[in-house]
């Protein structure tokens, strides 16, 4: 019986949808407000002559003049910092806000009025105008913008009598929307980047979710299977009556309580954070990792006959020894054979190569392991290829030839068995 465990419930709650790109731009945007208004105000200083030679007017076309100029620069801060705000979002994203036409609307006509009031020098406002189309608008629609307020700009100062100290506006217009073009493709490349990071931190919330469950599955599925059968059995076995079948049913009640302890123990374990191994998670593990290598697996199906004082020592051995298949072996089938009173890891690979008192760190760490528990180390080269890993526990000696490997064989190699135990 295989329980399923569905996706929307395998770590609680289904995690919050991903947020659109424009709430990403909203969000992230807010961090650059204020570096975004201080790098205009520092912009506007180019705007100081306009203002000396309005000033220098005098009467009520100065007035005017640097009423309308201030106006322009105050609405430049207001748009630029808005849309801003707003403009920081996944490059991806190109929506426009209904707002934006008449904010770079009225930006030209009051550059415009400045243009007309302090002329030629007022036709620098225009700059300005490009510099906020950039962010307003999508990018092509920014660069072809710029191009042409670059374009008509320098024919006003070539065309237009007297306009003559005006000439190279165009290529201030073309630079200055080139620089600002870079920046706004820099923040947004940084958003990006951003937004990919908060993506794949969500993504591994999930993944870590569903391997939980998936643990969590292997750990209980055929546990509270057995549970529920033994319980029936029981209960049937005490309406028939009976002294034998009493026993009998004390007996299945026994093994109920000794299912559930150990699989509230596997429990505990997998939902304290993976501090301790668990078997049936190793197990798990063993699963995908084969499966990864392209590993032919054979797998026990269950742990439950193993007594709980061994599982630990058990499961580290199907981690060392799965471990060394898929690094080492180069084998095509990889068996694990589990008993209450031993653990194997077999497979068909190139056997153990050197002499037999060469062992990785991680085999002398598991023969420490089992040494500490009165548990014996079984390796054995076998000699029709392949390699296997047993670990007995404290009982009758064991014989150490474990179940043949299940699959295909490689030919015989003519290696002499390896044991090092």
């Amino acid at each position: 019986m295989r329980l399923s465990v569905p996706s929307s419930q395998a770590g609680g709650d289904a995690p919050a949808p991903a947020p659109s790109p424009r709430d990403q731009g909203v969000r992230f945007g807010g961090r650059f407000r204020a570096w975004a208004l201080v790098g205009a105000v520092v912009w506007t200083v180019f705007l100081v002559p306009v203002a000396r030679d309005a000033w220098a007017l005098g009467g009520l076309r100065a007035a005017l003049s640097l009423a309308s100029l201030y106006v322009f620069v105050a609405a430049y801060l207001v748009t630029l910092v808005w849309r801003q705000g707003r403009r920081v979002a996944p490059r991806g994203s190109r929506s426009t806000d209904p707002g934006t036409v008449p904010a770079y609307t009225g930006l030209a006509l009051g550059a415009g009025v400045v243009t007309l009031l302090v002329h030629p020098g007022g036709i620098a406002c225009f700059v300005y105008v490009a510099v906020a189309g950039i962010f307003l608008f999508p990018q092509w629609v920014a660069l072809i913008q710029s191009a042409a307020l670059a374009l008509g700009t320098e024919a006003l100062a070539r065309l237009v009598p007297g306009w003559s100290d005006a000439r190279g506006i165009g290529l201030s217009v073309f630079l200055a929307s080139f620089a600002v073009w870079g920046i706004a493709q820099a923040i947004g490349r940084s958003m990006d980047l951003v937004a990919a990071q908060e993506e794949n931190a969500q993504l591994m919330v999930g993944q870590e979710r569903t391997r939980m469950a998936r643990d969590l599955h292997d750990i209980l599925g055929h546990s509270l299977t057995v549970i529920t059968v033994k319980a029936e059995l029981a209960g049937r076995m005490l309406d028939a009556g009976g002294e034998a079948r009493v026993a009998r049913a004390r007996a299945e009640l026994n093994d109920v309580e000794r299912l559930s302890r150990d699989a509230l123990a596997d429990v505990r374990r997998t939902v304290e954070g993976y501090r301790d191994l668990t078997l049936p998670g190793e197990i798990a593990r063993a699963r995908v990792a084969l499966e990864a290598a392209e590993i032919d697996a054979t797998l026990p199906g269950t742990a439950e006959e193993v007594p709980s004082q061994w599982r630990e020592l058990f499961a580290w051995t199907v981690r060392e020894g799965v471990t060394n298949v898929v690094r080492h072996s180069g084998a095509r089938h990889c068996t694990v054979s589990l008993a209450a009173d031993h653990v194997s890891v077999a497979d068909d690979g190139r056997g153990c190569p050197g002499h037999s008192g060469e062992v990785g760190n991680g085999l002398v760490g598991l023969r420490e392991r089992a040494a500490a528990s009165g548990a014996r180390v079984v390796t054995q080269s076998r000699t029709d290829g392949g390699f296997v890993l047993t670990v007995h526990a404290p009982g009758p000696p064991a014989a150490t030839e474990p179940a043949a490997v299940e699959g295909r064989r490689r030919p015989a190699s003519g290696r002499s068995p390896q044991v090092v135990s």
